[in-house]
């Protein structure tokens, strides 16, 4: 097998991967299922990933620029993280790495920690220092950030992994900027 043969297996796995884990949890998922959804044996995922928590953990991995959001002035902020929200959730092929783990934290600890980990290190501690940068007093900035991030991880529970319906992109973006904005102007 060819690295470019390896290099495009084992990123159809993990495309596999996270689209079940986003839709089934942890739990549900085996090393089996995954490897016959993207056609391999099951010990090219033990080869690739060392078995089920090694995929895991490499279908989990969450790299999203969102420093594009901050750049600009506050009273269009909302705009701007509604965008990016909206694109990631209807735009962006595959599974969303965050919704991967978003279903599953409330299974695994190793989850958990790294959805904490990514929404400490690229949302609320940017929109801190984002919103105290433009002005805010530190203690306010600090609230306002973490009410921008738990109102978006709310929606993003509800509307995703509850399976409410997103309904229209732009209705979901418009109202997503409007609130946003509110909890970014206090």
């Amino acid at each position: 097998m060819t690295l470019r043969n390896a290099t495009a297996t084992r990123q159809r796995i993990l495309e596999h991967a996270q689209r079940q884990f986003a839709q089934h949890g942890y739990a549900a998922i085996t090393v089996k299922g995954v490897a016959d959804a993207a056609g391999v044996s099951p010990n090219l995922i033990t080869r690739y990933f060392g078995g089920k928590d090694g995929l895991f953990l490499a279908a989990t991995r969450v790299e999203i620029p969102v420093s594009d959001s901050f750049d600009g002035d506050r009273s269009t902020l909302g705009s701007r993280l509604a965008a990016s929200i909206v694109q990631r959730w209807f735009g962006g092929p595959g599974e969303d790495p965050l919704l991967v783990l978003q279903r599953a934290s409330g299974e695994r600890p190793e989850a958990a920690e790294a959805l904490a980990a990514f929404l400490d290190t690229n949302s609320l501690e940017p929109l801190h220092r984002y919103l105290r940068d433009s002005g805010v007093d530190d203690a306010d900035a600090r609230s306002r950030a973490a009410a921008i991030d738990a109102f978006v991880l709310g929606v993003s529970t509800r509307r995703r992994i509850l399976r409410s319906e997103l309904g229209d992109p732009a209705d979901l973006q418009a109202w997503l900027s409007t609130t946003i904005q509110r909890l970014a102007d206090g």
